[in-house]
């Protein structure tokens, strides 16, 4: 038993800091979205571009490899649902800071930490600061996803607009490792389900049966009448043994001196 919790709580911590490894990189990884532009322009020349934007910055790459990039504003001068994915990834991975390191102190192979009761709990909450943060990070990829989707699909602007965008690797690798993190958010709950919140224990007891006091007090004085008759009936036959015992010696007395006399 000991020697599986120590397996899945390590399993969960490999599985839990590879998806906040894959998180952390998608924050400084371009084409978080892609469009391409244009296309064969004749038959021998090709007139194409792309553009593409991540949480900082949008970029256009023409055909001759030439990179034009446009900084965002840290803070207010970006759109709203920007200003939500930054804001929900980074409070995804501050969690998973304080929570991986809480989960290194609260495994059972380490020996920092405390009892294994206090280690339970302290694992227990880097559990939830795990599937917390894993959830946060989900939810800014799908936020952006969404947005993208918005984008493209508007029927309002559908014969406006030339831009028809894809969602980049990086929502796809973070999308991975929020699950990751959730998953091993789940191996560390499972360690430690059974210590946290161990099985009460139920005991039947054996209803008891009720006598009414009128029967009860019945019961009580026909046992002692039953007794009593008992011991008079035990009497008489003792007295009435004795007394024909007698009876036989006296006769026997008789008989024994009329025959010495004859």
């Amino acid at each position: 038993k000991t020697m599986r919790k120590r397996l899945a709580q390590i399993f969960g911590f490999l599985v839990s800091t590879t998806g906040w490894i894959f998180v952390a990189c998608t924050m400084a990884m371009d084409h978080w979205k892609v469009a391409e532009i244009g296309g064969k322009g004749g038959s021998n020349i090709i007139s194409i571009a792309w553009y593409w934007s991540n949480l900082w910055k949008d970029c256009f790459i023409d055909s001759t490899a030439v990179v034009n990039c446009r900084d965002f504003a840290v803070l207010w001068g970006v759109e709203k649902y920007i200003q939500g994915v930054r804001g929900l990834v980074m409070i995804g991975l501050s969690l998973g800071f304080f929570g991986a390191i809480l989960a290194f102190l609260g495994m059972e192979c380490t020996f920092i930490g405390g009892n294994d009761k206090t280690k339970d709990k302290v694992l227990f909450i880097a559990t939830v600061f795990h599937f917390v943060g894993g959830l946060s990070n989900c939810a800014g990829y799908c936020l952006y996803i969404n947005q993208i989707a918005t984008d493209t699909f508007n029927p309002t602007v559908t014969g406006l607009h030339i831009l028809i965008f894809i969602p980049g690797t990086p929502i796809f690798l973070g999308l991975v490792g929020a699950f990751l993190i959730m998953g091993g958010a789940i191996l560390y709950a499972v360690s430690i389900l059974k210590d946290i919140f161990p099985k009460s224990s139920t005991y039947v007891y054996s209803a008891m049966s009720y006598v009414h006091p009128k029967s009860r007090n019945t019961t009580i004085h026909g046992k002692y009448s039953n007794g009593s008759r008992r011991s008079r009936e035990s009497e008489g036959s003792k007295i009435s043994t004795i007394s024909k015992g007698s009876v036989s010696r006296t006769n026997i007395g008789v008989t024994s001196d009329r025959d010495a006399f004859v």
